[in-house]
């Protein structure tokens, strides 16, 4: 009796991303069909591509997180929605409904605040460009102006001066922590003397009174010691000008800067590593205000109220971008080039993040180092470096995430328009937050001489 085995009919079984294979399971799912439950194809059938996507159930949720790890571990927190990280209405009032103030930076970002029903004694006023009558404004408004230099300063003491108003200021302070680059660019600095200097002129000004001190270190801050340091210093100026002064401070501004999860490129741990969660930020920070208290107890003061300015850690997971590919190419060193319709342009945050990027079908086929251009003619318009992804067909979508925070704001009107933005409620219902641009949205504030209106008054060239 024979050994050989019986013949078996060949089979060719195409390789899903995501499935099975003889290396095992992924236990990560490798493509996104929908969004909140809603099919990706319907909203692009819908609303167009490319198309922002903002999830209110994820923006509701990361503002309550980061709420209920501050306020379980500090008694005194006040949160500042920062206008510049997104402004869109949408995303600005869900943040208040949450019972965040406004952080704005401009005169545009306070007016846009107010038009939304902000009061103005619930608007921090922050930034380097602080017009007179904007001062003016918020001066009579009852907001928090933070100072940023001494032409603001003098330029608040005239607006005391010229109004008979008594004015609580804060003054913005920069220094150096030993984990961050400093921004010295802003407010006044601790080291040289700046800031005393300023303190004692608000001292001597009997319309002004000092209230607040603020301190912002930075962006995308992975070390949560760099927050320690900076409560330490500031803690201590505090009790050096109450003493000399008899003021009291009211309250810390540490600024935002807290981190998403988001990959940083050139950083190699995934985010969830590198990336302090919010319990992690809020351990370092109250531990340290709570430590620097006590004597501030023991002498009968009360503790100073936190002022947090959080923008990235709270948007940046609750929106999407989703593209559409519209060509294939084969690059020269062999590499596949894929060109979307959608690039930094609308997805500035590209140029620092390896985003998230995932097809919204099984893709069948073995994975392959693909670039992920956009649809600007410039050479710099690369959504993804480097990602592995099998074969994608003209007409596939890809979703990009943790887009959030920076990309409706600094977002350009470049080569393409602007497309539209959705926010997927809690309950399921799309809603257009922004339209999608139209040649007429571009053109309208643009003006044509009349002696430009005949192209070619001599007739067409050949």
């Amino acid at each position: 009796m024979s050994d050989r085995k019986a013949w078996v009919k060949p089979t060719i079984t195409p390789h899903r991303t995501g499935l099975s294979n003889k290396f095992g399971s992924n236990h990560r799912q490798q493509w996104a069909a929908d969004i909140e439950g809603v099919p990706v194809a319907e909203l692009l059938a819908r609303h167009g591509s490319p198309l922002f996507v903002i999830s209110e159930r994820v923006l509701r949720d990361n503002a309550r997180r980061l709420r209920r790890a501050f306020s379980t571990r500090y008694p005194r927190v006040r949160f500042a929605w920062s206008y510049k990280t997104n402004y869109l209405g949408a995303v600005c009032a869900v943040m208040h409904q949450e019972g965040a103030w406004a952080e704005v930076v401009s005169e545009f970002e306070y007016r846009k605040a107010r038009a939304l029903g902000v009061p103005g004694e619930r608007i921090v006023f922050n930034g380097p460009c602080k017009s007179r009558g904007a001062l003016e404004t918020a001066v009579a408004e009852g907001a928090l102006v933070q100072i940023d230099h001494l032409d603001e300063l003098y330029a608040l003491e005239d607006v005391a001066r010229t109004t008979g108003r008594s004015i609580p200021v804060a003054l913005r302070l920069n220094f150096d922590t030993g984990y961050t680059e400093t921004w010295s660019r802003f407010g006044f600095n601790l080291e040289s003397g700046q800031a005393l200097d300023a303190v004692r002129r608000i001292a001597a000004n009997a319309r002004l009174r000092l209230v607040g001190l603020h301190s912002h270190l930075g962006t995308f801050i992975l070390d949560t010691r760099a927050y320690v340091a900076q409560i330490n210093t500031l803690y201590g100026f505090m009790e050096a000008i109450e003493a000399e002064t008899g003021c009291l401070i009211e309250y810390l501004d540490i600024g935002g800067g807290f981190a998403s999860q988001n990959a940083l490129q050139g950083i190699y741990l995934p985010p969830e590593q590198a990336a302090p969660s919010p319990e992690q930020y809020a351990d370092a920070i109250c531990t340290a205000l709570l430590a620097a208290g006590q004597t501030r107890l023991r002498a009968g003061k009360p503790l100073p109220v936190l002022v947090l300015e959080t923008g990235r850690a709270v948007v940046d997971s609750a929106e999407m971008l989703v593209t559409r590919v519209v060509a294939n190419k084969r690059l020269p060193d062999g590499r596949r080039g894929v060109v979307l319709d959608g690039g930094i342009n609308l997805l500035f945050t590209a140029l620092w993040y390896n985003h998230a990027v995932m097809p919204t079908r099984p893709l069948e086929g073995l994975a392959e180092e693909t670039v992920l251009y956009g649809p600007l003619c410039m050479n710099i318009d690369v959504m993804r470096q480097s990602v592995m992804l099998p074969q994608l067909d003209v007409g596939d979508s890809l979703v990009f995430s943790h887009v959030g925070a920076y990309n409706n704001t600094q977002w350009m009107q470049f080569i393409t328009l602007r497309p539209a933005v959705v926010m997927i409620s809690e309950s399921g219902a799309v809603d257009v937050v922004r339209e999608a641009e139209t040649l007429e949205t571009v053109t309208s504030p643009e003006n044509l001489p009349e002696r430009l209106m005949e192209l070619f008054p001599g007739g067409l060239p050949d």
